[in-house]
């Protein structure tokens, strides 16, 4: 296959949500053309798009379709030079409730993504935004309870976190959707000669988010404890995951792009690490030292396929990106919440807040 043209526009799936509007800003401030490809399911996402468009004019190029609209896709494709696949169903809760709606956003618009660049002929480079859940729940993973948090009883594991070498377990359906569609770019990659990377992510947070109570939950606990409003916890909140930085996120999805020719075909855990790992309750006390208020806790029970801990072995990525050391946790969070103050000011408690959509993106 035949390079495609650097001068050709970039294109972001799911790119009017959290991760894929940040990353299209950043294509846009350097003066390249970016394709928005949204179907704008998720409340909220709309006004990135207007931030987008009023910060960058005719650099954004919208196109408000579905990801499994398999023409309007395919006709879309023709015009990219590299795509960011961000377009996602991305609840565990939803796809408990709509399993089939989850496999074919999830499965099939990934699929649909890939027919269409195979059918270029040229190496148009993919990198599609995978998930810590196809590695399961981790059983097998000995937990010791530590003040709020669990944490492994393995040393190593404790310091490295879970690396690329851990069998995939696919866990709710949704897992098994971005767990199949995870392989399918990587086989892409085996099979036909495109140039794919994986990136399995874990907590993503940073402006931007709408968070929820299904999904983006630091940006979701923020705008609760903005609001005055009660958290609820589902399990006893002392499940641990590594949070990253949206900037970080996105420096790393740019540097894969760079790197393409040699990183194509691999996958890569990208998050925190060990060093930015936290349990839920440990991000509300941390909340609530920084706005200066207590904050009231309620707890449901323990969702399906719900890890009590995950935190990534960043030093792949790392190493074969070049990466630099991500920002901290505790700058990055009250970073957020100063960017949410004004946020919430625009959308007051007699809001509801985004819930679940049979289409999200990151």
């Amino acid at each position: 296959m035949a390079p495609a043209p650097d001068s050709r526009p970039i294109l972001v799936t799911g790119g009017a949500g959290f991760v894929g509007a940040n990353l299209a800003d950043r294509f846009a401030a350097e003066g390249r053309t970016v394709i928005v490809y949204d179907a704008l399911a998720r409340p909220g996402v709309e006004r990135n798009l207007a931030w987008l468009t009023e910060r960058h004019g005719e650099r954004i190029v919208p196109v408000i379709a579905d990801i499994r609209d398999r023409d309007e896709l395919t006709r879309t494709v023709r015009e990219a030079g590299a795509v960011f696949h961000f377009a996602a169903q991305v609840a565990v809760t939803t796809s408990l409730t709509a399993p089939r709606e989850d496999m074919e956003v999830n499965l099939g618009g990934t699929l649909n993504l890939l027919e269409a660049l195979r059918a270029r002929g040229e190496a148009v480079p993919l990198l599609f935004a995978s998930t810590n859940k196809v590695y399961g729940g981790l059983p097998d993973v000995a937990l010791t309870l530590a003040g709020d948090a669990y944490l492994p009883e393995d040393a190593r594991l404790r310091e490295r976190g879970i690396g690329e070498d851990r069998p995939l377990d696919f866990h709710t359906p949704y897992g098994c959707s971005k767990g199949a569609a995870d392989a399918y770019v990587l086989d892409y990659a085996r099979t036909y000669g495109l140039p794919t990377v994986v990136m399995r992510m874990s907590c993503i947070y940073g402006p931007r988010q709408m968070g929820n109570e299904d999904q983006g939950w630091v940006a979701h606990f923020l705008i609760r404890a903005l609001r005055g409003e009660p958290i609820t916890l589902y399990g006893d909140g002392r499940q641990v995951r590594d949070i990253l930085h949206v900037d970080d996120c996105v420096a790393a999805y740019r540097a894969a792009l760079a790197r393409i020719d040699r990183v194509a075909g691999r996958a890569f855990n990208l998050g925190g690490g060990p060093s930015n790992a936290v349990s839920l309750r440990g991000l509300i006390a941390h909340a609530g030292q920084l706005l200066g208020r207590e904050i009231v806790i309620e707890t449901g029970p323990w969702r399906p396929g719900d890890q009590r801990y995950y935190v990534s072995d960043p030093s792949r990525v790392i190493e074969a990106l070049g990466l630099e050391r991500p920002l901290s946790w505790r700058e990055g969070v009250a970073q957020l919440a100063g960017w949410l103050r004004e946020w919430v000011e625009v959308a007051p408690s007699t809001e509801p807040l985004p819930r679940r959509q049979p289409e999200a993106v990151l």
